[in-house]
């Protein structure tokens, strides 16, 4: 799996002029996923975005992570994560999971940042095309792969 989180001020996810998911300050998780992910690794990244000390605390300093804050997550699939660019102009997404593995680990990466941050998760539509606005906060920006745990 793999991550791109930004500390954001607010974010919304937009389907159809729908909004389908929108927060105040917290984090926007793009998600990631491909064919070899597991469960152990959604485990792990899910305690890795929770507990991420990258709010500032009184001194301004990154000390603070979402249950401190009592900031919110707005979660999207992002299969672009894994294009492959090396060849040509045109990416290819091969390493991304199919629907059919990828959806059952969405579903549960947002029960699992639910459950650890005792609230709702805000999501996005998977495989909707999705209309996504923040408000990028430092900017602060972390890119996280499961495949570099160690």
């Amino acid at each position: 799996m793999r991550v791109v989180i930004q500390r954001v001020s607010e974010a919304k996810c937009v389907v159809d002029q729908q909004i389908t998911g929108s927060i105040g300050p917290g984090l926007l998780v793009l998600l990631g996923i491909e064919d070899d992910d597991t469960q152990e690794d959604l485990e792990w990244l899910a305690g890795k975005i929770v507990n991420m000390r990258i709010f500032g605390d009184e001194n301004g300093l990154m000390n603070k992570a979402l249950a401190d804050i009592d900031g919110d997550i707005l979660l999207i699939s992002q299969f672009t994560l894994f294009a492959a660019t090396k060849k040509g102009n045109r990416p290819g997404f091969t390493r991304a999971a199919r629907p059919d593995k990828a959806i059952p680990l969405y579903e549960e990466m947002m029960r699992k940042l639910s459950a650890l941050l005792q609230k709702p998760v805000q999501a996005g539509i998977f495989g909707a095309d999705m209309k996504i606005s923040l408000l990028n906060d430092g900017p602060v920006t972390i890119l996280m792969d499961t495949r570099n745990k160690e």
